[in-house]
């Protein structure tokens, strides 16, 4: 699948532009770590731009979060890698998270409501106004967007890449598609 028809896909299936902007956060995070780990880059991308894609309609059925979406990728005929880091990063579905790109995704989503929240909370109020070094102090408050699992973004570690590597790697891809995020 090219992206021009999975982000049709994601428009057709998400209604909630925030939910929207969550996915693109991933898809360039994912794109940026591939891309460090010498990955599959469009694999990777495709993985986080879809991995929300029946968030919408399991909102309240959070146990079935990735499942609803791997059955839609499974009929465009995705691959079999993609499909199952879509359903490992449900945490609710208890499934191991084996290859990079289960383990990246799991840490990619999180990350990036760190980043838009410490954006929001910059003077400036833009992802390019933010440095590594804010994004690691406001890391560190626990009290600070609380809903980014820390423990869950840790797990970068499991990639072989220390928490300010990704953290910056992160904050780098987000900052490139700032404009699309409205930051």
């Amino acid at each position: 699948m090219k992206r021009e028809e999975a982000l049709n896909l994601v428009k057709q299936e998400v209604k909630t532009k925030n939910l929207i902007k969550h996915m693109l956060a991933v898809e360039a995070v994912m794109r940026r770590l591939a891309e460090e780990l010498e990955q599959d880059e469009d694999l990777w991308a495709l993985a986080g731009l879809l991995h929300d894609l029946d968030y919408d309609k399991t909102v309240d059925h959070p146990e079935q979060h990735g499942l609803l979406g791997a059955r839609i990728l499974e009929e465009k005929g995705l691959p079999a890698e993609l499909i199952q880091a879509v359903k490992a990063h449900n945490e609710a579905l208890g499934l191991e998270r084996v290859t990079l790109l289960d383990k990246a995704l799991y840490a990619a989503d999180p990350v990036t409501g760190l980043l838009v929240a410490a954006a929001l909370i910059h003077p400036q109020k833009k992802l390019g106004a933010v440095d590594l070094d804010f994004v690691i102090n406001r890391f560190r408050e626990k009290s600070f967007a609380r809903g980014a699992d820390r423990g869950q973004i840790e797990r970068c570690s499991e990639l072989n890449l220390s928490l300010d590597r990704f953290l910056a790697l992160s904050l780098e891809a987000m900052q490139n598609i700032a404009k699309d995020l409205g930051l």
